[in-house]
């Protein structure tokens, strides 16, 4: 049985084109990381007091987790914020936990209760921010993370 040899050139042109088509399938498959955004804003609130209100990014997702470490309690929610109007889904504080979901252009709309007892909740503060209420008759503390 004869084998046949390339020529040196046909050796040189037959890698040429492997490194070719393996750069460019290295290159599409390359993977654009960014580094996520993000806020922390820890509260301290006596009964019935309103934090200061907070700016969700705009027009992009917006995952708001917040819990309160003196009525041990934690919730989430995702949230879009377009100029003038709110909108989340999520899930309530382990206590009666629920789906929470729901829009609002204004203010005073529940999102998310924070808390064990669901006496400190998020909720919007206008159509362009959110806050933390303190529903309940002593202080409550904890803090609320906004990543995006």
């Amino acid at each position: 049985m004869r084998i046949q040899k390339f020529s040196r050139p046909g050796v040189i042109l037959m890698a040429t084109v492997v490194v070719i088509i393996t750069s460019m399938v290295a290159a599409n498959a390359t993977q654009s990381l960014t580094t996520p955004n993000a806020a922390f804003i820890s509260y301290n609130l006596a009964a019935g007091v309103n934090s200061a209100p907070i700016t969700p990014a705009t027009n992009k997702s917006v995952l708001v987790m917040g819990c309160c470490t003196t009525n041990q309690g934690v919730g989430q929610v995702s949230l879009l914020h377009t100029p003038s109007f709110i909108y989340w889904v999520g899930l309530e504080s382990w206590s009666g936990a629920a789906i929470t979901q729901g829009s609002s252009g204004g203010a005073g709309v529940h999102i998310v209760f924070i808390s064990g007892n669901h006496d400190v909740d998020i909720r919007s503060a206008s159509a362009d921010t959110i806050l933390v209420r303190n529903l309940s008759g002593v202080t409550r503390a904890g803090n609320v993370t906004l990543i995006w």
